[in-house]
């Protein structure tokens, strides 16, 4: 009798507390009407593009044909599936998919990073905000114009072949975009040049918050510079560098889509093709809708694996995470 009524007051309590929560979490809630009410049309936006879609998901376990309705399709179950899992083009455009998210991933954290902490340390302000204001025009370039660009740069007679010929680092032009094995460094390249300015300004935005009397305390005792970015800076980063990456571990399976298309060819094609091109193919080239749908499929539930896992190895180990 004593443990059943322990049990019963052990639940009646944490009943109490839940209620409590939830009159503190309304509570709450009623003080910020207006920032509810500007997060709406975002919610909305969210609800009507993001998950009323997923419906689309049947697709993938269809034989789809555009002229019927959704549900009065051939129901295949998971051939679809077994297919794609059997395709040897699949692996080969997983595997550079994988590697191209890896390298613009740590790239794009280490340059922008690194680009964030060095113009922290400039002073002269005039020069600061001439190479952040270059540094960020890049971005704002099409991906069309900017394919074009490096397409022309690595030409045999753009000017990378050239500058090469003059240091007499090659004996002949280089067909760069002529060989796989180059394509990935190339798309590296090309994303850190073309984005990198932009990456820096949350890291920039990071560095304000660090209280500037740390550095004062820091220098009175003998700090170098390279000790007060080492103890002061990175430290005052490293939530937000740590937020970035979950998100980013989020899209590993998403390497781009428009500078592949753009500067693929049929002699890069094995190094350069990637999933999101791969669903395009079948998708749309090739009609079938299923095994497309299959692929993004995976896709999206292999990063949700992988957003899930990278925010509850970041909360065993006490670090910001997502929720």
């Amino acid at each position: 009798m004593v443990g059943k009524h322990t049990s019963q007051t052990v639940v009646a309590a944490s009943t109490a507390t839940g209620s409590s929560r939830i009159a503190r979490f309304f509570k709450q809630l009623s003080k910020q009407k207006m920032l509810m009410l500007m997060s709406l049309p975002f919610l909305i936006w969210v609800l009507i593009f993001k998950y009323v879609p997923l419906y689309g998901w049947t697709i993938a376990f269809q034989k789809f044909r555009p002229a019927r309705d959704l549900f009065n399709q051939e129901w295949v179950g998971l051939s679809n599936f077994k297919f794609l899992f059997q395709e040897e083009a699949f692996y080969r455009v997983l595997r550079n998919t994988l590697v191209m998210s890896s390298i613009n991933l740590v790239l794009g954290f280490v340059t922008a990073i690194v680009l964030a902490i060095l113009l922290n340390e400039l002073r002269n302000i005039l020069f600061k905000r001439t190479v952040q204001t270059i540094s960020y025009l890049p971005h704002f370039i099409s991906w069309v114009v900017a394919a074009n660009i490096v397409q022309t740069a690595l030409a045999p007679e753009g000017i990378i072949n050239i500058l090469l010929l003059k240091l007499n680092l090659i004996d002949q032009p280089v067909l760069w975009l002529g060989k796989g094995e180059y394509f990935w460094s190339i798309l590296g390249a090309t994303e850190v040049w073309k984005n990198v300015g932009w990456n820096t300004i949350i890291y920039l935005a990071a560095i304000t918050t660090i209280d500037p009397a740390q550095y004062e305390a820091a220098e009175i005792d003998g700090a170098s510079r390279f000790q007060r970015i080492l103890h002061i800076t990175l430290p005052g980063m490293k939530s937000v560098i740590v937020i970035l990456l979950i998100m980013n571990l989020g899209h590993i399976l998403e390497s781009g889509f428009e500078p592949q298309y753009l500067l693929g060819n049929g002699m890069n094609v094995d190094y350069s093709e990637n999933l999101d091109i791969f669903v395009l193919k079948y998708g749309m080239n090739m009609g079938n809708y299923g095994l497309a749908t299959a692929a993004g499929m995976f896709k999206t539930v292999v990063s949700f694996i992988f957003l899930m896992a990278a925010n509850n190895i970041a909360k065993r180990l006490g670090e910001s995470r997502l929720y």
